[in-house]
């Protein structure tokens, strides 16, 4: 099964505007994750799918195949659609979102493993519980609550589940890693469903396979990123990532 990773890029982010070339130890964000996505040993090949071309020239020059995209997308699994049109004999595509530079190559492994052994498994989202109680309140960060088989039930950038009854510490909140690999003809089925009320609220694309019936696999990982979604996550991030072993394999 030919497995890729498409990596979604725009400058125009509404929450931070160039969000994909900021600098991070030196070098642009995007670049970070290309080079750890593409580290992974379950990818074929590793694309950056974008509309603008100043994020092209900057991936062209750390040597990272580029597609152009229409500019029109509101939602990042429609531009990934988009790309795979011009990658026809990919079978399994990995959504990895252009604000997660924390990227370990092992979560993509993980992320696509379980399709090996369930060929009606159309879509996977990493999730990882939440350790600190200021995330959980974070607007930023999605939530999600799911069923005892671990598909999800919703997400929500609100604080999920309820602590009405219990604190913080003594409830199971997890949020949404956005490594989200698509069996193909999960991905154009996504892009032909009409957007959905709550998609659109919350602004998160699983949604959209939820409202319609759809499931979504949550697969747990033991890596615990972080994603840039203002300046202050940039800061965050940097710290965190300058004492990373990885950073010496590229």
């Amino acid at each position: 099964m030919k497995t890729i990773a498409v990596i979604p890029a725009r400058m125009g982010s509404s929450r931070f505007p160039g969000k994909p070339i900021a600098q991070i130890l030196g070098r642009s964000m995007i670049e970070h994750i290309y080079k750890r996505v593409a580290m992974s040993k379950s990818l074929d090949a590793t694309y950056i799918a974008t509309c603008d071309e100043e994020i092209r020239q900057i991936a062209e020059s750390f040597g990272a195949p580029v597609i152009m995209t229409a500019d029109t997308h509101e939602r990042a699994s429609d531009r990934v659609a988009e790309a795979v049109t011009h990658l026809p004999d990919a079978e399994l595509i990995v959504m990895v979102q252009g604000d997660e530079p924390m990227t370990h190559p092992n979560m993509i492994d993980t992320a696509v493993a379980p399709f090996r052994n369930d060929p009606e498994l159309g879509c996977v989202n990493l999730v990882r519980k939440i350790d600190h109680e200021s995330d959980y309140h974070d607007f930023n960060t999605i939530k999600v609550v799911m069923n005892q088989q671990n598909n999800a039930l919703y997400m929500s950038r609100r604080p999920i589940p309820s602590l009405a009854k219990t604190g913080f510490a003594d409830t199971a909140a997890y949020k949404q890693v956005c490594i989200i690999p698509f069996r193909r003809e999960t991905l154009f089925q996504y892009t032909r469903l009409l957007p959905t009320p709550l998609e659109q609220l919350e602004s998160i694309d699983m949604l959209r396979l939820l409202e319609h019936g759809l499931q979504v696999k949550m697969v747990p990982t033991e890596f615990n990123t972080q994603a840039v979604d203002t300046t202050a996550d940039l800061l965050r991030v940097e710290k965190l990532m300058a004492a990373d072993p990885l950073l010496a394999h590229y």
